[in-house]
């Protein structure tokens, strides 16, 4: 099998490893099949649609939508490796999959507005499919429910795609929780590869970075830790199954 790729933009090392070990369970992927790439320290490989089954990009303490000089350098090299490796996505229709920080970054590679409007703090949301999400050749083979929960805990959010794109799924409080562009290019909102103790224990190394108020930490993880968001993982497995070649 050709391998698929996980983009990490995580300066941390244990976020960054714990986001490798989430991702392989979810799809259940060999360690040799997944491949993992940190792109805040190194340059994507020159790897093309022949070399690949897919990439996945994983979730980031960055925003696309600051303004350009707040962020570090690490940020901005980041950043730029990921609208890169995009390009050739696009151009060579290479399966994708971005969760949250790849809902920002797909999302402004395509030309979606990403502002703060629809930014959502910690938590579980009602996750809803639209029409075109319940047939969306993904959500089917993961077997989503209409509707679902999803984790989240973002700053910025798709305020508004382009023509182009196609919005899978919405919740109450951000119209776009997952969108797709082409034919099997996806980003989401909620967290896929996540579930709810291994947000509890990455919203512990974020405290500090304005995701929810350090002191209300606890009364937050106490709300989550009786939920099972066991859903939005499927998607992981689904990508992996259906585009594996």
């Amino acid at each position: 099998m050709k391998p698929f790729v996980l983009i990490a933009a995580r300066p941390e090392d244990s976020v960054a490893q714990a986001e490798r070990e989430s991702v392989l369970d979810f799809t259940g992927l060999d360690e040799a099949d997944l491949l993992w790439v940190r792109v805040d320290r190194e340059p994507f490989p020159d790897l093309g649609a022949e070399d690949l089954s897919g990439i996945i990009l994983g979730g980031s303490p960055f925003t696309v939508s600051e303004p350009e000089e707040t962020k570090s350098e690490v940020e901005r090299t980041a950043e730029a490796e990921i609208f890169r490796v995009l390009d050739r996505v696009i151009a060579e229709d290479i399966p994708f999959l971005g969760a949250c920080y790849g809902i920002g970054t797909l999302g402004t590679h395509q030309g979606a507005r990403i502002d703060h409007t629809y930014g959502e703090p910690l938590g579980a949301v009602e996750v809803t499919l639209t029409d075109a999400g319940r047939e969306d050749p993904l959500i089917r083979e993961a077997g989503l429910s209409d509707t679902f929960l999803g984790l989240v805990g973002h700053k910025e959010a798709v305020h508004t795609l382009p023509p182009h794109a196609t919005a899978l799924a919405s919740s109450p409080t951000a119209p776009v929780q997952m969108f797709r562009v082409g034919t099997r290019q996806y980003a989401t909102q909620f967290h896929p590869e996540l579930d709810v103790p291994s947000i509890i224990e990455r919203a512990r190394a974020y405290r500090d970075n304005g995701y929810f108020s350090p002191d209300q930490m606890e009364e937050i993880f106490s709300s989550l830790e009786p939920l099972t968001v066991d859903e939005p993982r499927r998607l992981l497995r689904a990508f992996a199954t259906l585009f594996a070649r």
